[in-house]
């Protein structure tokens, strides 16, 4: 790996800065009162806090404590959210946020999850929500963060509660895929060969893990499928359609907001490779999670040491624990599966003769309502409310999430809605484990979304498990809606723990996730991988890591970092192949090295045709989404030349290349301007990490990140602003961590550590977090140990 002028520079840097730290350390006392002994809490240069306590209920108390020091109004920004209250300080911009957050009741649900807690974790929770409080009660109106005093509301005391329901945002992140039963649904009158190719699981690009295609058994199952729904007329499509559009909209820019929106699902890349194939002889794990970028991101750095428990990594502001990276023994990393948790259920509901809906057996069942009260901000310049109430119906299925579309009812069952489900009890025995066997059974627990766990230890062990609760269902695999009057949508139980794909120390020495179909069609439990990642980051990864035998934390992050887009490098072959472009144009693409980076026209220029291609595709049949055909369609129908896509106004594909082509200057110049140097792919992949109240008139500017060109795409292992996280680390080389964020760990835009970490983040410049006494020591910049108050 070539290491450039400016990565040494930066490296150097980093290492002053912790050299100068080191010399300048300070040590402070302080008395804080709801701890029963000392704690001690050490700053580094980039601020993460080392907390060491002498017992658990002191840690999680102390880290309530030092989190909200940095993140208070971002932490009752996610529990608003997740309790549909945001209107309550932004007005009617985002009341229809709330009413979608309202109908699931999540503020109930967590309510409720308490009671099912194992006693530890709910002490942990308590312990945390204490010291939150304890912070705020420091707190006058000139030391509130600025966010509350621009806002002029003061944060009410946190709870047990409020940790609990940031879990529920992640599962509408990671595991809403009711949109897609809907579509499917909606397409159901289409040219079945159309809807054949759209449902298709299978490309030639796939890298599965665990069981492997049975071409003969694929084509027979979606033929049975095709069979069974084609010919139904589609009810009401075009309706159903705008629901679905309305729908992401509001979801999108609800978690958006919070830094964990995650396109399609489709978020992380992780990876672990045994010692056999590094450099030293040592396993290496690798993650980095992918979502919306945010000011100040969704992940908080930090470190935990009690006599029973040294932890290190990565959490949610508002979560005690660490939620990913490693402790004395093990590491570990995470990314999305995309099964199918949510199942529609058409509902008859007769609202004249009172609200009951038609139950099984043609019995008549229940439909019950709750008004919910959400308090609306009547003007940005003061902080009174007014109340709207919000009507939500529920049947013994769920609440209805759709009313009277396409001439029904919808009701919602989702696997959330269970308070015995825990989002993060498994990463509260995570936190202690020490081998495979007490890994497999922390996550027999694990009740949030489904995610691929996986595994590295200190003895050179590698492994993968995917957890979670995925439905069992009487009939069908839940892709289509059911009718709640039947049997069919029951659900009979959940895809057993010991029959979730895993791999332990595999003979490949690697394992490699990246949201791609990870099961093969021989695999039982097809709802395992509903929704799913276009293979090409997965492919991508899967090359370079079977290339690499010695590999390197360098080659890792080199990995992490890596830009090269299959799908548009095969496309631009393509164009060049078809003669599909002026000469010009042809020269550029033709000597276009396949990389996303801030400097290339060629990138440019066939994401831009790739666009046009799939919207041409798409506007010969409008039901079917340009996305759809985009990620799954254009790419095998250009390479095999089919008929059944081409549009009816095209001789070939080289015809339709040519169209797009064709259009290519008036396009960029509509987009980027007249200038002809500015037609670079940095145009369009830039950094950006939006802060709530940026976008406000005279005081959003201070709320400003960088805003520079950077490499990355959506179809490469780096995906640009969407790389929420990076880490690598190697079991027993703990002090050789590397974790980086992209901006910083304060959200006050005021301190210097507010976007302190986004050159690191940018270039890949190793970004060490220390895991010994000796190693934090040596890092410190400050360290306040607070004493407990003494009662008389």
């Amino acid at each position: 790996m070539k290491i450039s002028v400016k990565f040494a520079l930066h490296f150097l840097l980093f290492v002053t800065l912790c050299i100068t730290a080191y010399s300048q350390a300070v040590t402070e006392t302080t008395k804080l009162s709801g701890i029963k002994d000392i704690v001690s809490v050490t700053r580094d240069a980039r601020w993460i806090p080392y907390i060491e306590a002498k017992s658990d209920q002191d840690a999680y108390f102390a880290q309530g404590f030092i989190t909200a020091s940095d993140r208070l109004w971002q932490m009752d920004l996610l529990r608003r959210v997740a309790r549909g209250e945001t209107a309550e300080i932004f007005g009617k911009t985002t009341l229809e946020e709330d009413k979608r957050w309202r109908t699931f009741g999540f503020a109930k649900i967590a309510e409720q999850s308490i009671k099912y807690l194992e006693p530890d974790l709910r002490q942990a929770l308590d312990d945390y929500a204490r010291g939150v409080n304890a912070y705020i009660a420091t707190l006058d109106k000139d030391t509130l963060p600025i966010e509350f005093r621009i806002l002029q509301y003061q944060p009410r005391e946190w709870t047990s509660a409020d940790s609990i329901i940031i879990g529920k945002i992640l599962a509408d992140a990671l595991s809403s895929t009711y949109s897609g039963d809907l579509l499917r649904e909606s397409l159901k009158d289409i040219d079945p060969a159309k809807y054949t190719d759209l449902t298709n699981k299978v490309t030639p690009y796939d890298v599965i893990l665990f069981g492997k295609d049975v071409a003969a058994k694929t084509a027979i199952n979606s033929a049975l499928q095709i069979d069974k729904i084609i010919g139904e007329k589609s009810p009401n499509g075009d309706e159903i359609r705008s629901f679905l559009e309305n729908d992401r909209v509001l979801r999108e820019r609800s978690l958006s907001r919070v830094g964990l929106y995650a396109e399609g699902l489709a978020a992380s890349n992780n990876w672990v490779i045994s010692g056999k194939r590094t450099a030293d002889g040592k396993p290496i794990l690798a993650n980095d999670p992918h979502l919306m970028p945010s000011a100040p991101g969704i992940w908080y750095l930090t470190h935990l040491s009690t006599p029973g428990m040294r932890v290190a990594g990565v959490t949610f502001p508002g979560v005690p624990g660490i939620v990913l990276g490693h402790n004395e023994h093990i590491a570990w990393g995470a990314t999305n599966v995309g099964p199918d948790v949510q199942d529609l259920y058409r509902e008859q509901i007769d609202v004249i003769h009172g609200l009951k809906a038609r139950g099984k057996d043609d019995e008549d069942k229940v439909v019950r309502k709750r008004d919910e009260i959400i308090r609306v901000r009547t003007s940005p310049l003061k902080p009174e409310t007014e109340e709207v109430i919000f009507p939500v119906l529920e049947t013994d299925i769920g609440p209805i999430v759709i009313n009277e579309q396409g001439g029904k009812w919808y009701s919602l069952r989702w696997t959330a809605f269970d308070p015995k489900n825990s989002d993060f009890g498994a990463f509260y025995l995570l936190n202690r484990v020490r081998d495979w066997e007490g890994f497999k059974k922390a996550l027999s627990s694990y009740g949030g979304a489904t995610q691929n766990f996986v595994y590295a230890d200190t003895k050179g062990n590698i492994g993968w498990h995917v957890a979670g609760k995925i439905p069992v269902r009487r009939k069908g695999d839940g892709s289509l809606p059911y009718d709640a009057w039947t049997n069919d949508g029951d659900w009979t139980g959940f895809i057993p723990f010991a029959e979730l794909p895993n791999l332990y120390n595999p003979p490949e020495g690697f394992i490699m996730t990246a949201n791609q179909r990870i099961v093969g069609t021989d695999y039982k439990h097809q709802q395992l991988v509903r929704d799913f990642a276009a293979p090409w980051r997965a492919r991508r990864l899967h090359d370079l890591l079977s290339k690499d035998t010695k590999a390197t934390m360098d080659s890792t992050s080199a990995a992490q970092h890596d830009v090269y887009n299959i799908p548009l490098k095969m496309l631009a072959d393509d164009i060049v192949r078809l003669k599909a472009a002026n000469d010009g144009l042809l020269k550029d693409i033709s000597e276009w090295n396949g990389e996303m980076t801030p400097d290339s026209k060629a990138a440019l220029a066939v994401n831009e045709i790739r666009n046009c291609a799939a919207e041409k595709l798409s506007a010969a049949d409008k039901r079917i989404p340009a996305y759809l055909i985009r990620e799954r369609i254009l790419y095998r129908a250009v390479r095999e030349n089919s008929a059944l896509w081409l549009p009816k106004e095209f001789g070939d594909y080289g015809e339709l290349l040519r169209s797009c082509s064709d259009g290519l200057d008036a396009s960029l110049s509509q987009r980027y301007g007249k200038d002809r140097e500015k037609w670079v792919w940095g145009a369009v992949s830039t950094s950006r990490f939006p802060h709530p109240l940026a976008v406000a008139p005279l005081i959003g500017g201070q709320f400003a990140t960088p805003r520079v060109s950077i490499s990355g795409s959506g179809q490469t292992p780096n995906v640009a602003s969407a790389v929420s996280m990076r880490h690598i680390a190697s079991p027993g080389n703990w002090d050789a961590t590397r974790f980086v964020i992209p901006l910083g760990q304060s959200g006050d835009p005021k301190s210097p550590y507010y976007k302190d970490q986004f050159d690191l983040w940018k270039d890949g410049t190793p970004a060490v977090f220390p895991f010994s006494e000796e190693a934090i020591n040596k890092a410190a910049v400050k360290t306040v140990k607070y004493e407990p108050v003494s009662t008389p």
